[in-house]
């Protein structure tokens, strides 16, 4: 092999190893983030699951007493009738 080639060989080995620690690096970085994401991901999901139960309590609190507001109007209107024709 002439100087060239060789010159060319130990270049591209450089290089190479130059990107494959790169990469390495790269790829560790990726796994943290991964996991970071991850992580994140649960929390959101635990925090929709409690923001979903307290909606659902508040809605079961609140029909009973839209009932009964509902049903206080109707009274309230009937007694005025019966009002205004005495």
């Amino acid at each position: 092999m002439n100087l060239a080639a060789e010159i060319l060989v130990i270049i591209l080995s450089v290089t190479l190893t130059i990107f494959l620690i790169f990469s390495i690096i790269l790829i560790a970085y990726l796994i943290k983030l991964t996991r970071q994401i991850r992580r994140v991901t649960n929390t959101a999901e635990k925090t929709v699951d409690h923001i979903e139960s307290a909606v659902s309590q508040a809605v079961k609190m609140s029909l009973p007493m839209y009932f009964s507001e509902f049903i206080s109007k109707i009274v309230n209107k009937f007694k005025k009738d019966e009002e205004e024709k005495k």
